[in-house]
């Protein structure tokens, strides 16, 4: 069974049914800060979690806050400042909204440091790793450091004064600063510096023998080389988080790349600041200078102990200290895919001109499956073309490398390269022109859309004629992060899904305004749509006593048409099981509204990334994969794409994950209205069932037998 496009008409669905109350929204934003606490929970748990992957989550935690106030708060600001008094999803004025979410940022960065504190700095202590304050060090280490600051800091240091010559510098977005207070002992005139600390070392500087030093504290205490004859009255570390949305009008598609380089060159000296983090004792005449010169709110400052920007404790994580880490784990080629008999990959279009095969990375291997796919239809002379959509790619892309020999190779090859990907915009561009160098034809996508959908095409010559391959995924063409994201994809050959995929590459690369698919859902157009038509056949199937059940994989659901699908959905009776890894607006367990809705969190070594999308359809599920999250953006700004499943093996593999992530014998966090609990343990205080360390040793175990 596959999607189709629907009407969206909820009124007949809703006769007999009560109301929606005005409140059944959790709000967006408050939702991502209770996501993050998530986040938090790993970093505290220390029964479940190795020591250095719960420092590793105190970094991540600590970065995504960043985002978060560089996009989201920055936002709301702006809205703020503006006169915009639109209330958010949940009913909340954006005055209101943004003091309670300073007041629960505070909250969590008050909590996040108290396990620096206490938990995790002991931790890593006692295990031999230590990080350390200058007064800490022996006589050995301090002239190691000395001699460190004047052979490699001193030289690249700019300290810059303030006074009526010197106007108040530019503090660049996340950078670390020392303040920086200096006295003429002549004159006894005070003068306020800033210097920055600079990027050209770790954050936490090594010392040797696991002995660590954060980077600001070598500085410090040679302050007085950088100020000859002044004396240094006080200093302390600050932090500034700026608005760092980029915004491009695209009244003029040809000029994107140019205009998207001029607003990145804008970021970088014109953003305004939306957060202050300071030292907890910092000289509250330095503090107000700040507040003053940055133009800030006090209710934007946040004072912490010291060090400032945890996300330094990632390379502390990367220590080679396996017993502090997660069990090793190597992907494994998929079976279907596998040679067992020789230790050749395999042949990638023999292997699928048989079968589709289903991918869930990071268990199936990457590079034996995609990239395997994109390397394979680049060397191969019966391969006429390539298609392909870059969002965010790796450093050292094998995939963009495969790209560029099929070009070479007089190939055509096609790739849709997402420059407006946030934050990875100036990497982008920089791959755009490397791929158009190597002769690639290279698009920007649809005018006011964000090309987010995950498609790879090879059209190859074959003795029967022209026959085409194509990938469908949930997550980006990127070989790293294919290892720490849960993804899945479908590669196939099946005539009606290639058909509908290189429909779509035309209609991206060209002028087609087709909007008809036969087994893909594609936003803006039907993703919504073709999701509240089968909501709707749901309600109409449970209303004729056929089986009906909702069971939906996502990052974040936030849009509010599908959310009273779901709400009329439960209120007739229909089982909705919602699998979220962040945002969540739907809000279970409302009398007579939710009662029939579950809503479950899983976190762990993995990032759940995959959308899933299951319908009991009366009996014959209804089941697809794609990119799109029920976000506005995603169903309105972007291009997604959802591919339905055929194989009856592929919708039970689906099935087993839901039935896993939902047994009441799964570490999960369960959302109660708005409060999330977590899940961990049984009632006789046994840890439940970690589902990724299962699926790991599942698949192990199938591989195994397979063999």
């Amino acid at each position: 069974m596959t999607f189709t496009d629907g009407h969206v008409d909820l009124d007949e669905h809703a006769e007999g049914l009560p109301d929606l109350p005005a409140d059944r929204y959790n709000d967006r934003e408050l939702s991502w800060l209770a996501f993050n606490e998530r986040v938090l929970d790993l970093a505290r748990d220390s029964k479940r979690v190795p020591l250095l992957e719960r420092a590793r989550f105190l970094a991540i935690f600590s970065g995504n806050l960043d985002e978060f106030f560089m996009v989201r708060v920055a936002g709301l600001k702006r809205r703020i400042a503006a006169g915009v008094a639109v209330p958010s999803n949940s009913g909340m004025m954006p005055g209101a909204l943004m003091e309670t979410i300073l007041d629960r940022t505070r909250d969590l960065v008050n909590e996040v440091t108290r396990v620096f504190a206490d938990e995790i700095r002991p931790e890593l202590a006692a295990n031999g790793i230590q990080i350390l304050a200058w007064t800490e060090l022996n006589d050995e280490e301090r002239q190691k450091m000395t001699a460190l600051f004047e052979n490699r800091i001193f030289p690249v240091l700019t300290p810059l004064a303030v006074d009526p010559s010197h106007p108040f510098p530019y503090i660049s977005g996340l950078s670390v600063n020392l303040a920086v207070l200096v006295m003429n002992p002549t004159t006894g005139v005070r003068q306020f510096a800033r210097v920055k600390v600079p990027t050209i070392l770790s954050r936490f500087v090594s010392l040797g023998n696991d002995r660590f030093i954060p980077l600001e504290e070598v500085i410090a205490p040679h302050l007085g080389q950088l100020f000859s004859g002044m004396e240094i009255v006080a200093h302390s570390t600050f932090r500034v988080t700026r608005n760092e949305d980029v915004e491009v009008e695209e009244d003029d598609a040809e000029n994107l790349l140019f205009a998207l380089e001029k607003e990145l060159l804008r970021r970088k000296t014109g953003r305004p600041p939306v957060r202050l983090e300071v030292e907890a004792d910092i000289n509250e005449g330095m503090l107000e200078l700040l507040i003053s010169e940055l133009d800030i709110d006090e209710g934007e400052v946040f004072k912490l102990p010291r060090p400032l920007d945890l996300r330094g404790l990632f390379s502390l994580a990367d220590l080679n200290r396996d017993s502090l880490k997660y069990p090793s784990f190597l992907p494994k080629t998929h079976p279907e895919l596998a040679k067992v008999e020789t230790a050749q990959p395999a042949d990638m279009f023999a292997a699928l001109k048989s079968r589709d095969v289903l991918l869930q990375h990071p268990y199936d291997s990457f590079a034996t499956s995609v990239q395997r796919f994109i390397e394979q239809a680049a060397a191969d002379p019966a391969v006429l073309a390539i298609k392909q959509t870059l969002y965010r790619t790796s450093g050292d892309s094998p995939i963009i490398d495969a790209l560029i020999e099929a070009a070479r190779a007089g190939k055509q090859v096609l790739a849709l390269v997402e420059i407006k990907a946030r934050f990875d915009e100036q990497a982008n561009i920089a791959w755009a022109r490397k791929l158009e160098k190597a002769g690639c034809h290279v698009v920007y996508g649809v005018l006011g859309l964000k090309t987010h959908c995950k498609l790879s095409l090879v059209v190859r010559e074959e003795p029967a004629g022209l026959r085409r391959y194509c990938h469908i995924g949930t997550g980006n063409y990127n070989p790293k992060t294919a290892r720490l994201y849960e993804d899945m994809g479908l590669l196939t050959s099946n005539a009606v899904i290639t058909e509908d995929v290189a429909k779509l590459f035309n209609h991206l690369s060209g002028m087609s305004q087709e909007t008809s698919y036969r087994r893909l859902l594609v936003a803006p157009h039907s993703v919504r749509k073709g999701l509240i038509s089968a909501i709707n056949r749901e309600i109409n199937n449970h209303r004729a006593g056929l089986p009906a059940g909702i069971r939906l994989k996502l990052n974040s659901i936030v849009d509010e048409t599908i959310t009273d699908a779901l709400y009329r959905a439960s209120q007739a009776g229909v089982p909705v099981d919602l699998w979220v890894r962040g945002i969540c607006a739907v809000r279970p367990g409302i009398p007579g509204v939710s009662d029939n809705i579950r809503v479950r969190s899983i976190l762990g070594r993995f990032l759940e990334h995959s959308r899933l999308f299951w319908f009991a359809n009366g009996g014959h599920p209804q089941v697809g994969i794609g990119s799109a999250d029920l976000m506005h953006r995603n169903l309105d700004r972007r291009v997604e794409v959802i591919v339905g499943l055929a194989n009856p093996a592929h919708i039970a593999q689906i099935e087993q994950l839901f039935d896993q992530a939902f047994d009441e014998g799964t570490a999960a966090w369960w959302l109660d209205g708005e409060d999330w609990r977590q899940h961990t343990t049984n009632a006789e205080g046994e840890p439940l069932l970690d589902m990724q360390e299962h699926m790991i040793s599942q698949m192990g175990q199938r591989r195994a037998l397979e063999r």
